[in-house]
């Protein structure tokens, strides 16, 4: 999968990053002074020099991510993201220099963009997986034979040794990094005549088994009221609140609500349960001779 820019937002890519490349850098001192300033008194303007000298930064690392087809805008967009969170987050006192605490907050708010929207298929948000994605290319590289084709067993539990991951998990990201999404649109033929999504079984019901298993539900429903008005008022008490609720009441519960044993609760439930299934059995015979 990858996008164009059009001319214009090409133009517009240049013009942002030919000004973030003229930021001045900051010292160390001068780095320290604006993030104290911004923590410590929230200072906007603070913070609006400190974002604007790495700006860079986030040009840098979006260059290289650009191989994964992605605009270069929204990746820049995604390392801004991570810029702030770096400068909501960053402690002064730590003595690291802010650049490098950023670095990890842009390159994380890139890859992250990157997995969500490399593939219509999800690649996978783990740690593991998000290591395999990003690595799996580089190590690839490495083997010695160099040919492209597909991974022999030595080269596949080489990566997940160097990785830490299962030989299965390198396996299927393999299979997703060298098979580019299709579109169901695209024709299976020179004639053109056919696509993809004509050949996808569709194992949804029909409308007409959706409208069966709504008028039987509806049967259902109304052949169970019919039964339970053929109950004692105790025993519809006992069914309602035992069978007929996501959390049933407890035989002891129902013992003190009608001032009976749980044993004789037990008793009257049963014979409950065989009344609603001797008249449910009944309205299913009548109905069968009616349709016969």
């Amino acid at each position: 999968m990858a996008y164009i820019d059009d001319p214009e937002t090409q133009r517009a890519n240049m013009k942002y990053i030919k000004v973030s490349m003229r930021e001045p850098l900051l010292t160390r001192d001068h780095e320290f002074e604006l993030a104290v300033a911004w923590r410590e008194q929230s200072d906007e303007k603070a913070l609006h020099e400190l974002i604007r000298s790495y700006t860079r930064l986030v040009v840098a690392t979006a260059s290289r991510f650009r191989n994964y087809g992605l605009p270069m805008g929204d990746l820049v967009q995604e390392g801004n993201v991570g810029l702030m969170q770096a400068a909501a987050r960053f402690e002064p006192g730590r003595e690291v220099r802010f650049s490098t605490y950023a670095a990890w907050w842009i390159r994380s708010a890139m890859q992250d963009y990157i997995l969500r929207n490399w593939s219509i298929v999800r690649t996978g948000t783990t740690a593991a997986q998000k290591s395999l994605f990003f690595n799996l290319r580089r190590l690839r590289a490495k083997i010695a034979d160099g040919s492209g084709g597909s991974l022999t067993p030595a080269n596949l539990k080489w990566i997940a040794e160097e990785l830490q991951v299962g030989v299965s998990d390198v396996e299927m990201m393999e299979m997703r990094l060298s098979a580019a999404d299709q579109s169901l649109n695209a024709p299976v033929s020179e004639s053109g005549d056919d696509d993809w999504q004509e050949f996808l079984a569709d194992n949804r019901p029909n409308p007409e088994d959706v409208v069966i298993g709504m008028r039987d539900g509806e049967t259902r429903s109304r052949w169970l009221a019919e039964a339970l008005g053929e109950l004692s008022p105790r025993e519809r008490t006992i069914i309602n609140h035992r069978r007929l609720r996501e959390d049933g009441a407890t035989l002891e519960e129902l013992g003190r609500e009608l001032g009976v044993s749980k044993e004789r609760v037990r008793q009257l439930e049963h014979r409950a349960m065989g009344k609603l299934r001797e008249s449910m059995l009944r309205r299913v015979e009548t109905s069968d001779d009616l349709f016969s």
